[in-house]
């Protein structure tokens, strides 16, 4: 029996520097490898969303029109029992291939609010040892969406990064992700 895995930090090319693969080259590349789910995350966009969502529907669509094609034969009082069991084995080889999109974004979180712009306070960044403005660096902070409370919970932590919170780069603080943390994951 093989391991099931599933990405939860993938960028594509709407990550500019960071991503290069195109969406659906992205769920391609997984099906082919075996694996039945991904989460998006780009850097503090969900420009790709609907893409994702469109390429995954249309994937799906050839698996979901199988089932029903199996379920038609459950529900055919004249097929023997056989057949019966044989369409219901197929249903469940086929529901596993159905691919599981996860919603998500790698937010900038500020290292202290989100409306703090203060350009002369400098810090040394941990990981690079480089030292930056301390209010235009801040630390990525994966967020997926668990459900469709969850997906609008991201829509209004990204664009309330970009519209009030934005200092170099569109950021949240804690207090964001308090006020919208329904169905999110972090």
């Amino acid at each position: 029996m093989s391991q099931q895995f599933t990405h939860l930090h993938v960028h594509s090319h709407y990550s500019v520097l960071d991503g290069m693969s195109k969406v659906p080259d992205i769920v391609d590349k997984c099906i082919a490898n075996g694996m039945y789910s991904v989460a998006l995350t780009d850097h503090g966009v969900m420009y790709g969303m609907k893409e994702f969502a469109d390429y995954v529907g249309k994937v799906n669509g050839k698996t979901k029109s199988a089932i029903k094609e199996q379920e038609a034969i459950l529900s055919d009082a004249e097929r023997s029992e056989a057949d019966k069991q044989t369409a219901q084995a197929e249903i469940d080889k086929l529901r596993a291939k159905i691919f599981k999109p996860i919603y998500g974004v790698e937010a900038y979180c500020a290292r202290r609010r989100l409306t703090d712009k203060d350009g002369s306070i400098r810090a040394t960044d941990p990981e690079t040892g480089r030292e930056s403005v301390l209010d235009r660096s801040g630390w990525h902070l994966i967020l997926l969406a668990k459900n469709k409370e969850g997906y609008k919970s991201l829509c209004k932590l990204v664009s309330v990064s970009w519209i009030d919170g934005f200092y170099g780069k569109p950021r949240i603080d804690k207090d964001l992700i308090a006020k919208y943390h329904e169905g999110v994951i972090c």
